[in-house]
């Protein structure tokens, strides 16, 4: 399956500003990790966190408080950084499967895939085409048939009057006006 991992969501990752959790040496036997400044965290917690396995990560407060760096790695109010992993196994596929969605050759790949999502979603959205509206295969093989015409008629309108599904985003104030000057 290609589909795209979820990015780091954490204050640093979304600025692109300071440490991310890339920055952190890990060292999962001794169950510690070494910040990009050299220090080691003081706790490692494994909890239940939404239903699944994490780590909770904490550096002393001492610790971070006489560090040149607390402003590049952590926003907290307390002063202190704290990292929350997924245990080793699911960290080490998710920091792989993040590397790897940044080659040219999963870029393609992936192309491919949203070409086909975009008419999924467009079926979706048009048509209906989630719920059958008929009991019995084939008369919703039928609603099928129906809806994929359907699709394909709506693109060939649309490729002969705007050109290839033109896919501008416009405010509702601009639509209004494009339908008002037609």
């Amino acid at each position: 399956m290609v589909t795209p991992v979820l990015l780091d969501h954490s204050a640093q990752a979304k600025a692109a500003e300071g440490f991310d959790k890339n920055a952190f040496t890990i060292n999962w036997k001794t169950r510690q990790v070494r910040c990009p400044a050299g220090r080691i965290s003081s706790h490692w917690n494994p909890v239940q966190q939404h239903g699944t396995d994490a780590i909770v990560i904490t550096f002393s407060v001492l610790t971070c408080r006489d560090c040149p760096f607390q402003k590049q790695c952590t926003t907290s109010k307390i002063g202190r950084r704290m990292l929350t992993l997924r245990p080793e196994e699911l960290h080490d596929n998710l920091a792989r499967a993040r590397a790897e969605q940044k080659t040219d050759t999963w870029k393609n790949k992936y192309a491919l895939r949203a070409g086909v999502e975009g008419t999924i979603n467009q079926a979706l959205d048009v048509t209906g085409i989630r719920r059958a509206r008929y009991r019995g295969l084939p008369k919703v093989r039928l609603q099928h048939a129906f809806s994929a015409t359907a699709l394909n008629v709506i693109r060939l309108d649309a490729h002969w009057t705007t050109g290839p599904l033109d896919r501008a985003r416009h405010s509702r104030l601009e639509r209004l006006s494009y339908r008002l000057s037609a």
